[in-house]
């Protein structure tokens, strides 16, 4: 059973930026209090010149590293705080395995991680 997966979350939607960065800062400080999941910001590998720190990074986009314990608990958490959004991701598995999911339901946030824990127990 594959034990650490690597997830991309993409939320990014039509709202302002500052909308979309308080959002993005707020899913953020909260996943990292989370057990089992450890979640960073993504660096924008372009930032505009002259840019302040906080606009290095990409709005509505999280990546992070999920025990298969803590999978459910992440999933329950983004369609309580995104449900209402649609939301991308990628689940990167240890062997190499990769499967991409969209959502823009609580429905299919739900299959999505349904998906990924049966993949996480294909050894």
């Amino acid at each position: 059973m594959t034990d650490q997966i690597e997830l991309t979350i993409d939320f990014q939607d039509s709202t302002s930026i500052a909308k979309q960065e308080k959002l993005t800062q707020t899913v953020w400080e909260q996943i990292k209090k989370m057990p089992g999941v450890k979640v960073n910001r993504v660096v924008d590998p372009n930032p505009p010149e002259g840019s302040r720190a906080i606009g290095a990074f990409l709005w509505g986009l999280l990546q992070a590293e999920v025990s298969t314990k803590s999978v459910k608990t992440l999933f329950g958490f983004l369609g309580d705080r995104l449900g209402d959004k649609p939301i991308k991701g990628k689940a990167k598995f240890s062997d190499g395995r990769e499967f991409e999911f969209e959502a823009s339901s609580r429905a299919e946030l739900l299959a999505a991680e349904e998906t990924i824990q049966r993949l996480a127990q294909i050894k």
